[in-house]
C-alpha cells in the first residue's frame, strides 16, 4: 500500500496491547477534493477487552475498522499516515498499515476478523453457509475438507443456532436475519481470531435479536478470550458490552474513556448530545398519561440540531462548533488537541471544565 510517510520500525507498546493506532489518516480523493474520512486517530485495543467506536454516520467510524483491515478500495482511498500497531500469536509486532499484502492476507481472517453490518451482502448467495465457514477454516487453518465441515458444524452450534448438522447444507436466504447475523459471527470466530471488528452488527435487528446477538458475542469473547472493537452509532448497546469507549466525530476521537465515566461524565459536547438522545423509559401511576412526565410535563427525545459536516468540506477550528451551544469564537478558530482531562480521560474540547 502507497504512503505518504517512509517505512519505519514498529515502535514498541505494551504486552497488554492487541492493537495500538497512532495518528491514523485515511483520506479519499472524490471530483478533485481531498475527503479526510479519518483525520489523525489514536486507539487502543487491550487484550481481551472490548473498545466501543461510536458517532453517527460520517464520522469516520467505518473507515477506521476498514483502515485496520486494510479493506479501503484504491485508489479512490488510502492510508496516507499513522501506525497500526498488531502484536501477531507468535509475539512479533507487526505495523498493518505497512504489511505486505500476502502477509496482511494471513492476518486477514486468521487473527483479525471482521462482522459487517448486513449479512446478506456479505455472505454469498450461492454457497451454502457451510461451505463457506469451511472455506475460511480450510483456508486459514489447513484443515481438509472433511474436519473444516465438522469445524463448521461445531461454530454453528457454538453461536446456537439450532439443527446445525441440517442448517450447514442451508444458503443464506433460506434464513432469518438473525440467524444470518449468527453465522456471520460463527464465520467470524471460525478461525479464533485474537481481534474481531463488529460493524454495526446489531442495527438491522429489531430489538429482541439485538440482545441475544449481544449475549451472545459477550459470552464468546469470554470464551475465546478475543479482543473486540465495536463500532456503533447506538450508545445504549455500548453501556451493554464495552469497556471503553471512543466517541468519533468529522475523522477524529473527541473522547475518550471508561464507559462508566463516559456515561457520568460525558466531557465533550457532542457526548454529551449523544446520550441525550438515548431514549428512556419512565415508570407511570395508574391512570398517568404514558406520554407525560410527573408534573405533566410532555416526554420528549432530544436531538442534537444539524448535521455531521462533509470530511471534504470541514468548518475551520471545532468540526462540532457549528452544532454547539456551549461554542465561543477560540472554539471556531483552533482545532483542540485530545487532552486528558482526567485519570484515563481525554476530550477534544477547550470547554471540557464547563461540562
Amino acid at each position: 500500500m502507497a504512503m505518504a510517510e517512509a517505512a519505519a520500525e514498529p515502535a514498541a507498546i505494551a504486552d497488554e496491547t492487541l492493537l495500538q493506532i497512532e495518528g491514523l489518516r485515511t483520506h479519499f480523493r472524490k471530483d478533485g477534493a481531498v475527503v479526510r474520512s479519518v483525520d489523525g486517530v489514536d486507539l487502543r485495543i487491550p487484550r481481551g477487552r472490548t473498545l466501543a467506536v461510536v458517532g453517527e454516520s460520517g464520522s469516520g467510524k467505518s473507515v477506521t475498522s476498514l483502515s485496520i483491515m486494510r479493506l479501503i478500495p484504491e485508489p479512490a482511498g488510502r492510508i496516507v499516515g499513522g501506525r497500526m500497531l498488531y502484536r501477531d500469536r507468535t509475539g512479533r509486532l507487526l505495523d498493518l498499515a505497512r504489511l505486505p499484502v500476502s502477509e496482511m492476507r494471513r492476518i486477514r481472517g486468521g487473527e483479525i476478523s471482521m462482522i459487517f453490518q448486513e449479512p446478506m451482502t456479505s455472505l454469498n448467495p450461492v454457497f451454502t453457509v457451510g461451505d463457506q465457514i469451511a472455506e475460511a477454516v480450510a483456508l486459514h487453518a489447513g484443515k481438509d475438507r472433511a474436519e473444516a465441515r465438522r469445524v463448521a458444524v461445531e461454530m454453528l452450534r457454538l453461536v446456537e443456532i439450532p439443527a446445525a448438522e441440517r442448517r450447514v447444507d442451508e444458503y443464506p436466504h433460506q434464513m432469518s436475519g438473525g440467524m444470518r447475523q449468527r453465522v456471520m459471527i460463527a464465520l467470524a470466530l471460525s478461525c479464533r481470531p485474537s481481534l474481531l471488528i463488529a460493524d454495526e452488527p446489531t442495527t438491522a435487528l429489531d430489538v429482541t435479536i439485538q440482545a441475544q446477538i449481544l449475549d451472545l458475542m459477550r459470552r464468546l469473547q469470554r470464551e475465546i478470550g478475543m479482543s473486540m472493537l465495536f463500532v456503533t452509532h447506538n450508545l445504549g448497546v455500548v453501556a451493554e458490552i464495552a469497556h471503553e469507549v471512543a466517541v468519533m466525530y468529522a475523522g477524529r476521537v473527541v473522547e475518550q474513556a471508561g464507559v462508566e465515566a463516559i456515561f457520568a461524565h460525558p466531557r465533550h459536547p457532542y457526548t454529551e448530545g449523544l446520550i441525550a438522545c438515548i431514549p428512556r423509559l419512565r415508570r407511570h401511576a395508574p391512570g398517568q398519561q404514558r406520554d407525560r412526565e410527573p408534573g405533566g410535563r410532555r416526554h420528549r427525545l432530544v436531538a442534537i440540531p444539524g448535521s455531521i459536516p462533509s470530511p471534504a468540506a470541514l468548518p475551520p477550528g471545532c468540526a462540532f462548533a457549528p452544532r454547539c451551544s456551549r461554542a465561543v469564537d477560540a472554539c471556531r478558530l483552533e482545532i483542540p488537541d485530545l487532552v486528558e482531562v482526567a485519570p484515563g480521560h481525554r476530550s477534544r474540547c477547550l470547554r471540557w471544565r464547563d461540562l
